[in-house]
């Protein structure tokens, strides 16, 4: 991607940078000469992407952080702060679904609460929907509560949230993770309005279908041939294909970059090979 001087020398946070989609972000804000601090749960996962860009000759800081736990968000926030300054752009990366939160079927059946191979509606566990809603949700109000500190009187500051085609429109089984993503939507644009005139923009993009380690066995079958599921994702998706990682980050840089996008707040930007805009007929 094009370098934009907008981005040199800004400090970015990513949680999740551990992730598919995540990682793919944090190394183009590197490229973009951006200090990266990248934050996830599993310390060992983040270090690793911090060796790699560092040896690259980029500015990169890991740090362990719980999105659901305010201490732990504190504490990373403590850690970035002292070694690259306050917080200018906040990419709220963490994210997934619990496959506890799923029904096994697309459609409820008479006989599926009897059946004990099937996972119904009625089988479903509210704490699983909790966990589910802790870490898409929550996970994106607790680091913004945090990091949002360091934006006022910061010109240029802004957030990017990530929701998903569940946000638009329910999928089938992942009831939990869809009504999550639809509320990371529908925060996006309150925080938007909320704070417009401190100067701080907020928006998110909603990644089509990409293999992710979060979906992969929902769409390959252990021989790495395309499930059913994936098939209709694919029917679906007019570009006949999923998307690449890298595909993403145009959006990413355009919403990020308060010279291009001055303008532009508390929107979700899909980028999905024209998924939301067919109706499958």
């Amino acid at each position: 991607m094009e370098k934009r001087k907008f981005f040199k020398g800004k400090n970015v946070v990513v949680t999740g940078a551990a992730g598919v989609l995540c990682s793919c972000f944090a190394k183009e804000f590197a490229r973009q000469e951006c200090n990266v601090s990248l934050l996830g749960r599993t310390y060992s996962k983040v270090k690793a992407l911090e060796d790699e860009l560092t040896s690259q000759g980029y500015s990169a800081f890991a740090a362990e952080c719980d999105v659901t736990d305010t201490e732990s968000v504190k504490k990373a926030k403590k850690a970035v702060n002292e070694k690259f300054g306050r917080c200018d752009i906040l990419v709220n990366g963490a994210g997934g679904n619990h496959p506890n939160g799923n029904t096994s079927k697309d459609i409820f059946e008479p006989g599926d609460i009897e059946n004990k191979d099937v996972t119904s509606f009625f089988d479903l566990d509210p704490k699983n929907f909790d966990f589910v809603f802790k870490l898409n949700l929550t996970g994106t109000v607790i680091p913004t509560q945090i990091f949002l500190e360091d934006m006022l009187n910061n010109p240029g500051a802004n957030i990017l949230n990530i929701s998903s085609m569940s946000a638009y429109s329910p999928m089938t089984r992942v009831s939990a993770y869809s009504a999550a993503k639809a509320g990371v939507s529908n925060i996006t644009q309150w925080l938007g309005v909320h704070f417009a005139k401190e100067g701080i923009r907020v928006n998110a993009v909603a990644p089509g279908f990409f293999l992710t380690e979060q979906n992969k066995n929902l769409m390959k079958n252990p021989d790495g041939s395309f499930t059913e599921r994936a098939r209709k994702v694919i029917y679906k998706t007019p570009m006949d294909r999923f998307g690449e990682p890298e595909e993403l980050l145009g959006g990413m840089l355009w919403l990020c970059n308060s010279d291009e996008a001055k303008f532009v707040t508390g929107i979700t930007v899909p980028i999905d090979g024209g998924f939301t805009a067919y109706s499958g007929v």
